[in-house]
């Protein structure tokens, strides 16, 4: 709220990284056209309690940040001829009790239904600059470092 403007002024400095994505996919006047027209839309999970997307492609990013009841609802948005991607790398858990991610809870209750695809990627899949694979791994050793001494 302390952001000034409506709300996509509010909300892009947040989703400047899907805006990059999306830039590097589709050139930038296709990308403003899109946007205009409402075939490309980009909503806070928020707003997405009582809609039902029908023949829609729906992208949910940092998933790993979600609740439970939260993911719940953003999956029983789907309607007829819908696709949707849930994303979030569970090595990035930002809330409180990182055992409360709805992803990590979703994927355990929703592994094996039919219909719902699991992928999980590790540091093998990163496609940064090729230092981010030996950041990750330093990262990982302080961590497996700090918590032997803890159990000590």
């Amino acid at each position: 709220g302390f952001l000034p403007g409506d709300m996509k002024d509010k909300l892009d400095p947040y989703l400047q990284p899907l805006y990059d994505a999306l830039n590097d996919m589709i050139p930038p006047a296709k990308l403003v056209k899109y946007l205009e027209e409402g075939t490309v839309q980009i909503a806070p999970l928020a707003y997405m309690r009582g809609r039902t997307l029908d023949n829609a492609f729906v992208i949910l990013d940092e998933a790993q940040n979600t609740t439970l009841s939260q993911i719940k609802m953003f999956l029983t948005r789907m309607g007829r001829n819908a696709r949707f991607i849930v994303t979030g790398d569970v090595t990035q858990i930002d809330l409180p009790r990182k055992g409360d991610s709805g992803l990590v809870r979703a994927m355990d209750i929703l592994r094996g239904v039919q219909g719902i695809g699991i992928v999980e990627f590790d540091k093998r899949d990163i496609v940064r600059h090729q230092l981010v694979k030996y950041i990750v791994d330093a990262f990982d050793k302080h961590t497996e470092s700090v918590a032997a001494k803890e159990n000590e």
